[in-house]
């Protein structure tokens, strides 16, 4: 038995290590995200139009930025021990209210406190909190800790964007003017973030633990797919009467669901991770960190949210008393976020294989050709047999695509079928010698 005298607990931030993997306490944080993907999927299935749509990918993408620090904070430090369980507390409480001033955040609604001014206050809270940490951690080295000061530039340069972009409303005249201003700022605001984040933040981007940068972007995804269930269970007035339109968009949908994860779980998650840890150069992981992971899991998750955008219409219109029995024609504008969203998602996953293995897998493109091609043709039929039609394209393209890796997939499944049982024995072995 273990004398619990080997490591002693402290306030210090401690560093990670290549075998650590996804704590507890990084789970409880993406439960805030949970809510802030369905929160956020929910307000826009209220009014969607074109322009409140790209409201919705600006504020996923600000989310996403966002979580991203949470992923390296944790890969380079232990996320549960010293004061992190404390500073990732105040970043929670910070999240889950720039989620709760959402509605506000580029008009405000009344209220005591002011929508905009709490967004971009959280959203500074959130990101020089994360970054605090890096700082504490580097305080002895010169060069890192004014690099880092270059760095605090980045969020309070966006946080300044965002603050005058929630003032236009009121002060330009014009609306229509004053609206497309208002995305102006917040898109620089994006821009600001994310080149600095890949230049000046550079030599933060170290993947200490390949193991736990792949765990953490798989939950994310994991996260949105739940969203996306959520979403059609809960349907548009929390519940959903058991008509015959419903069931057959409920079995549908769920259909649609499992066959994006499988695109994602079934062997790519496993090469991405075995391509990482495989990078030992820094350079070589660095770029696959960053492209792979950061930049094109983005998108994937971006794609099921929409995915679950439309299908939240669709049930919406499903449970009218006059709709008819197969629904109303899907329409243009719906159709494109609901094959477009399912498009998005495989297109990500195609360039996933492509960046983190140089495999062209054409056979993904194909399916997302056909949904761009049958699309004009679907959106005119009933929203029932469009859904239908999507779930044949989008399982037949992965069936096809699964049958057609010629071993590729047993042999990255072995692989890390492996890694496993080998890490399962050495944690077995050491819980017998101390527990």
């Amino acid at each position: 038995m273990g004398n619990g005298r080997g490591v002693r607990w402290s306030w210090t931030v401690r560093r990670s290590a290549p075998g650590s993997r996804t704590t507890r306490l990084e789970l409880f944080y993406d439960l805030v995200f949970v809510f802030a993907f369905l929160s956020v999927t929910t307000l826009t299935a209220t009014v969607l139009t074109p322009v409140n749509l790209y409201r919705f990918l600006l504020v996923l993408a600000l989310l996403w930025w966002s979580w991203t620090g949470f992923a390296r904070m944790g890969n380079a430090f232990r996320a549960d021990q010293g004061m992190l369980p404390l500073v990732g507390f105040v970043t929670v409480a910070a999240t889950f209210l720039l989620v709760l001033s959402t509605p506000s955040a580029f008009t405000n609604r009344g209220g005591w406190l002011p929508g905009p001014l709490v967004f971009a206050g959280c959203y500074f809270v959130i990101r020089t909190a994360q970054l605090t940490v890096f700082a504490w951690a580097d305080r002895a080295d010169p060069d890192r800790r004014r690099g880092l000061r270059m760095r605090f530039l980045a969020p309070t340069v966006a946080t300044v964007l965002l603050v005058v972009a929630g003032t236009l409303p009121g002060r330009v005249p014009e609306e229509r003017f004053a609206v497309w201003l208002q995305l102006a700022l917040w898109t620089t605001a994006l821009v600001v973030e994310y080149v600095a984040g890949t230049t000046l933040g550079q030599q933060w981007w170290v993947v200490l633990s390949a193991g736990h940068w792949a765990e953490r972007h798989a939950l994310i995804v994991l996260v949105a797919l739940g969203e996306s269930i959520i979403a059609l269970g809960l349907g548009p007035k929390r519940g959903l009467p058991l008509t015959g339109p419903v069931v057959i968009a409920a079995l549908l949908g769920i259909t649609i669901v499992a066959a994006l994860w499988w695109a994602y779980f079934d062997t790519l998650a496993f090469a991405m991770e075995q391509a990482l840890h495989h990078a030992r150069d820094r350079a070589a992981r660095l770029r696959l960190a960053r492209t792979a992971y950061t930049f094109l899991h983005l998108p994937m998750v971006a794609g099921i949210i929409l995915y679950a955008l439309g299908l939240k219409d669709l049930l919406a219109e499903a449970v009218e008393p006059n709709t008819p029995s197969w629904g109303l024609p899907l329409g243009d504008f719906w159709g494109s976020i609901l094959f477009g969203g399912v498009a998005l998602h495989l297109l990500s996953v195609a360039g996933c294989w492509w960046v983190a293995l140089r495999e062209v897998h054409w056979r993904l493109l194909v399916t997302v050709a056909a949904l761009a091609v049958a699309g004009p043709f679907v959106f005119r039929i009933p929203e029932l047999v469009a859904l239908m039609a999507l779930a044949v394209l989008t399982c037949a393209g992965i069936a096809w695509e699964t049958r057609g890796e010629d071993g590729h997939r047993r042999r990255v499944r072995e692989l890390a079928l492996e890694e496993q049982i080998a890490a399962e024995a050495e944690q077995s072995h050491w819980r017998q010698q101390h527990l």
